[in-house]
Parts: structure tokens; C-alpha cells; sequence
């Protein structure tokens, strides 16, 4: 799969349908930290309807680069994707393109729009976090059993843990990345990153406050999570707050668990693929 260096970064990444067309740009980002084949089919149905998809693997995910540090720009992890997608699309010449993403890709897409509103055409955002119980969540789950790990065992033991072992087994460079970083600024990092969310627990959505989603003025379609992390009532939140948007219900019925498994969710990909496809079409 071809990769590209993207503010100091080798950035896997595929293009799907005619990329020698002149049919709209989309770009679809899976959550949490999943590779870029966690949105791979949804993306492929889209293209499907005339749409250029452009999928990637964020840095620290998937076959890219283990980059685990900020800047002073871009103090959250999800800002840093942020400004890489935006260079990401700036390579390929495809702004402003239709943006969208699942969880911790719909925070990705929402601080795109906020940062650079002249590259986005349209925003298409699913499973949308927001409240105490996901910050916690998420900070945990991407940050603190981490920091935990370093703590006890070193960068050796942050290397041996399932999501970063999967990093050194699809690139093996990250191993001598994650090897030769300091533990104390490793751990600073995700302290930083981990406080992120935290802070944000009280904004309606996470990565984002009210007027900033006010602010909004991009066709935007929001369609609600099921579970704790991904609360249905957050999504609808979000929706009343963005001007002109859309809701749709995927999955009319709350489930009260932590998180509902994305693969129930990829069986509706082709329902949602149309949803998506219906929506750009009306607004293009």
C-alpha cells in the first residue's frame, strides 16, 4: 500500500474509485485507533456512488509512523491528525473535500472544519463522543493503561502491549521509534493528551464547545451512536447546535454497554454508504 511523508510522518494511505475522474473528494476515518480497513468497506460502497475516497492510517495507527509527541499548535492528539489530514488533502490537491469519520475520527473531522474551514466541502460525522463517562473511557483506553506501562516496565513493556506491538508488526521502524524515546517525555505525551479529554468532558461534544459547533457553516449530516461512549443523546446534541444539519438514526435504540463492537455497526455500511451518498448529492 503507498505511503507518503506528511509533516514528518510516513502516512499509509489508499484511494478508492477513479482517481483520474473529476467526481468529488471524500475522506472517511474509522475510530479509536483502528487501521485505515476499519472504514476500508463503508468507503469502497461510497466510491462506489461516483465519490474519489481517500482512507488513511493516522500516525500511531495502523502502517504509519509512531510519531508520540504534540506541538504547541496542536496540544491533543486529535489535533495533530487534524493538521495531517488537512496536509494529506492538500497533497493530493483534493480540498475542499467532503469529510467524515467514526468516533475519534468524527473529533478529527470536526477540529478540520474548525482549523481549515476552506477545505471542507461537507462534514458526514458518526458515533459522536461527548460527556464524562467517554472522556474517562478514552482516556484510559488510549492513554493511561499506557503511561502505566511505561511506568512499570519501561518502553520495553509499551512495545509489548497489544496496540503497539501491532504497530511494530505492520511497520517494523516503529520499533526502534518507540525503543529510542525517552520514557519520561513518552509518558509527559500522553499525559498531555490524556488531560485532553478530560478537560473536555463538559463540552457538548468532545474536541469541540457550543460555539464552536455554532460556527459551523458546512452541509453537516450527524448520525448518533448507540451505547455509553457514543451516546445517542450527544449525536442529537450536536446536530441541534450545528446550523442547517441533518440527523439521521442509524440505530434508533440505546444500548446500555460501554461501547457497541464496530462491526455491528459495518453491517450497515451499505445503508449508511447511501445515507452519505444521498446527503453530498443534495448539497453538492
Amino acid at each position: 500500500m503507498p505511503q507518503v511523508q506528511i509533516r514528518g510522518a510516513h502516512i499509509n494511505y489508499e484511494i478508492l474509485g477513479n482517481v483520474g475522474s473529476k467526481g468529488p473528494w471524500v475522506t472517511l476515518s474509522p475510530g479509536g485507533r483502528r487501521p485505515l480497513e476499519g472504514v476500508k468497506h463503508l468507503a469502497e460502497r461510497v466510491a462506489a456512488q461516483g465519490y474519489r475516497v481517500l482512507i488513511h492510517d493516522r500516525r500511531n495507527c495502523g502502517a504509519s509512523d509512531v510519531v508520540l509527541q504534540g506541538t504547541p499548535d496542536s496540544p491533543t492528539e486529535y489535533e495533530i491528525w487534524a493538521e495531517d489530514l488537512y496536509a494529506l488533502l492538500k497533497h493530493f490537491n483534493a480540498t475542499p473535500a467532503w469529510v467524515g469519520g467514526g468516533s475519534s475520527g468524527c473529533r478529527m473531522s470536526l477540529l478540520l472544519a474548525l482549523r481549515h474551514p476552506d477545505a471542507v466541502k461537507g462534514l458526514l460525522l458518526w458515533r459522536v463522543t461527548g460527556g464524562e463517562f467517554a472522556a474517562k473511557r478514552l482516556a484510559n483506553q488510549y492513554y493511561f493503561q499506557f503511561i502505566e506501562a511505561a511506568k512499570k516496565g519501561g518502553m520495553a513493556a509499551v512495545c509489548a502491549s497489544e496496540h503497539f506491538a501491532e504497530r511494530i508488526r505492520q511497520r517494523f521502524a516503529n520499533r526502534d521509534a518507540l525503543l529510542n524515546m525517552d520514557v519520561n517525555r513518552f509518558i509527559a505525551s500522553f499525559e498531555t493528551w490524556a488531560q485532553g479529554f478530560l478537560q473536555d468532558a463538559s463540552k457538548p461534544v468532545i474536541g469541540a464547545t457550543q460555539a464552536q459547533l455554532q460556527s459551523i457553516k458546512v452541509p453537516t449530516l450527524v448520525v448518533p451512536g448507540n451505547d455509553k461512549t457514543h451516546d445517542r443523546v450527544v449525536g442529537e446534541r450536536a446536530q441541534k447546535l450545528i446550523p442547517g444539519s441533518e440527523l439521521y438514526l442509524l440505530f434508533p435504540e440505546h444500548q446500555d454497554i460501554d461501547i457497541v463492537p464496530p462491526q455491528e455497526w459495518e453491517f450497515k455500511d451499505d445503508e449508511l454508504a447511501g445515507v452519505f451518498a444521498g446527503f453530498m448529492k443534495r448539497h453538492s
